[in-house]
């Protein structure tokens, strides 16, 4: 009969003893997934950072840029952003660019001015946004808020209003197509025509939709 205390108190620190052991083990897995889960989202966060970040910037940039290795391109611009993380990646001319295109003499086909433009090379897609204006071979110069230009497909087009400036005369209109040179236009909805020579002006009615 003396024995049973002494087994009851040795059961009892037994007791003791686990309950202590399983919750230092909680407390030491609690703080290791604590610590797990605050790397984690550190980790996370970082990833985000980083790819919302550029991999290059670039000031005060004049370059040309080749296709093909041949020259196709002179690029000026203010400041130069290449994002290969986004998706799509892009580059972005937030400062304004001035953008000359050569033809295979290396003649200036087209001149191009813009606000703002980003350039999305996987699509070869140019998105000129805010006073672009261009200047033709013709010495014809558009003007318009908003401009593509697809260079897979070789064309430039916008849904905009856009302003033709030729010698003799100007043309309005909205939505509007053409070849790379910018020699063959057409333009969606005219709206007019007014000459420079107020003599023999008179506004066009412009039965067609095609401008050549």
């Amino acid at each position: 009969m003396p024995l049973q205390p002494i087994n009851v108190v040795c059961h009892r620190n037994t007791s003791i003893t686990i309950t202590l052991g399983v919750m230092v083990m909680l407390l030491l897995f609690s703080s290791l997934f604590s610590a797990c889960s605050g790397r984690k989202k550190e980790l996370g966060d970082a990833i985000t950072e980083r790819d919302s970040l550029p991999v290059m910037d670039t000031r005060g940039v004049t370059t040309l840029v080749s296709d093909s290795g041949i020259t196709r391109y002179r690029i000026n611009t203010e400041e130069w952003l290449v994002f290969d993380r986004k998706n799509p990646p892009y580059w972005a001319f937030e400062k304004g660019i001035y953008l000359e295109k050569f033809d295979s003499l290396f003649q200036v086909e087209a001149s191009i001015k813009a606000d703002t433009a980003y350039f999305y090379n996987k699509e070869e897609l140019w998105k000129l946004i805010g006073n672009v204006d261009i200047q033709n071979l013709k010495g014809e110069r558009f003007n318009t808020e908003l401009l593509y230009w697809d260079q897979r497909k070789q064309k430039v087009y916008s849904d905009q209003f856009i302003r033709i400036e030729q010698p003799d005369r100007i043309i309005t209109g909205r939505g509007f197509e053409s070849n790379q040179q910018m020699t063959v236009y057409t333009i969606r909805q005219p709206e007019g025509v007014f000459y420079v020579d107020e003599e023999t002006a008179a506004a066009d009615s412009l039965q067609t939709d095609t401008i050549n």
